[in-house]
């Protein structure tokens, strides 16, 4: 944040010290700067996000190089930061600024949190959803690596869908996003919402529009409608792992084969997988006879 200091005087010149010391991370000289501008203008309103914001930064470098002993210590942490330092650091740096002052108060904390094992009890005390705050996409995916059978639970495999969308693009997902529709629709909606690429939402917006999206319901059958509305989808949605043989895989899986066939000119298997699908999904496959 930077101030016109022949303007608005020497209040601002002392707040405008404080402000850049935060910027540094340098504790010590963001306190002198608070103690300087308490001596002088004591009743100065900046004065409690500035104080708040410089002692965060003292014991975050005190505690650098301490893990978290558990999750309820990891927890904590996270709370402080989200609902104290949060609103602080807007008020000292502006929105935009903040953002980046934060993202390195996220990333402290992910590393300290890298020793902790994944619970699903409380799935947000991990280091993988904080390094997503900080925007590091690819400690995010290294994150979610290690833990047990990650493409199983809807949380980490939400993780690693929005790391991936980031880090490899959206074409490159698309099996990820698919299994995730599958285990937890409303997890994909999140991710969605976050999504560098916006074709993934604009995408989910014409499923919910259509007639056929409203009498099937949620966005676990987005992978196999996505498949009727663009064929070319194919090849990225086929390698989509087995998940829990629910009609809305089921259907995704008899789609790619359908495409697969139609491209043979297999005209016999095409017309049994026809049916396979309208007793699966009326409402999917009348979508699918409409493109036909």
């Amino acid at each position: 944040m930077q101030l016109d200091i022949f303007e608005n005087g020497r209040e601002v010149m002392l707040r405008n010290d404080a402000v850049h010391a935060l910027e540094r991370r340098d504790a010590l000289a963001a306190l002198q700067a608070c103690d300087g501008l308490s001596q002088e203008y004591p009743d100065d309103e900046s004065l409690p996000s500035l104080r708040a914001l410089a002692g965060y930064i003292e014991a975050a470098e005190r505690n650098r190089e301490n893990a978290f002993a558990d999750h309820a210590s990891l927890r904590e942490a996270q709370q402080m930061l989200q609902a104290s330092i949060h609103g602080a650091a807007q008020r000292a740096f502006g929105a935009a600024a903040a953002a980046v002052w934060l993202a390195v108060s996220w990333q402290d904390l992910a590393r300290r949190a890298g020793s902790l094992s994944f619970d699903a009890r409380d799935p947000q005390d991990h280091a993988a959803p904080m390094w997503l705050r900080a925007g590091n996409w690819e400690a995010a995916a290294q994150a979610v690596a290690t833990i047990e059978s990650w493409r199983r639970k809807p949380v980490p495999l939400a993780w690693m869908a929005e790391a991936r969308l980031h880090v490899l693009g959206l074409p490159a997902t698309w099996p990820l996003l698919a299994e995730l529709g599958w285990l937890s629709p409303s997890l994909l909606e999140d991710v969605a919402q976050r999504s560098p690429d916006p074709l993934l939402l604009r995408l989910i917006r014409s499923f919910e529009a259509s007639t056929g999206a409203a009498e099937i319901g949620d966005l676990s059958w987005l992978g196999a409608w996505a498949l009727i509305e663009r064929p070319d989808l194919r090849e990225q949605l086929a390698p989509a792992q087995t998940s829990q043989h629910t009609p809305p895989e089921q259907a995704m899986r008899l789609l790619v084969e359908l495409l697969g066939l139609e491209r043979q000119g297999r005209h016999a298997d095409v017309i049994a997988r026809r049916k396979e699908l309208r007793d699966l999904q009326p409402s999917l496959y009348a979508a699918y006879m409409k493109s036909r």
